[in-house]
């Protein structure tokens, strides 16, 4: 077989699945069949219902991974992103995940996830320039199911 590399910089979704669908097959073989399920939870205005803000989370290999968490800035510190935050976890135990895992930027909010017993496992410098980029994760207790 002959093959070469080339460069697209405006690729479309169909070549992102030629690329993932492959991808996906190795790593089922590799590590079971990880169905991926969304999840979200929105913080949406009583009169309008327009959605303001929220989490919005996949669950696959049995973690629940926060993607995205917003609070709109006129309701934080009334517990709204802590209500959240336990809410996920509620639901990832119950979905039997063995820990949650999240990314977050300085500037966003690391000492809210270290305030919920969020461990640190990775950084990276200067992204974006002149800010740090957080990996965070915290183990679920094991049900006794």
């Amino acid at each position: 077989m002959s093959v070469h590399i080339d460069v697209n910089n405006n690729p479309t979704e169909e070549d992102r699945l030629a690329i993932l669908e492959p991808l996906k097959r190795f790593n089922a073989e590799q590590a079971g069949d990880g169905k991926s399920e969304k999840v979200a939870m929105f913080i949406r205005d009583d009169q309008t219902r327009e959605i303001l803000g929220g989490l919005h989370a996949r669950i696959l290999y049995q973690w629940l991974f926060i993607e995205l968490l917003v609070v709109p800035e006129q309701t934080r510190g009334q517990g709204m992103g802590s209500r959240l935050m336990q809410m996920a976890e509620d639901l990832a135990v119950e979905k039997g995940c063995a820990g949650i895992w999240l990314d977050t930027f300085d500037f966003q909010a690391p000492d809210f996830y270290r305030r919920h017993g969020y461990t640190e496992f990775g950084q990276i410098e200067d992204y974006p320039p002149g800010s740090k980029r957080f990996f965070f994760q915290k183990r679920l207790p094991v049900s006794a199911s």
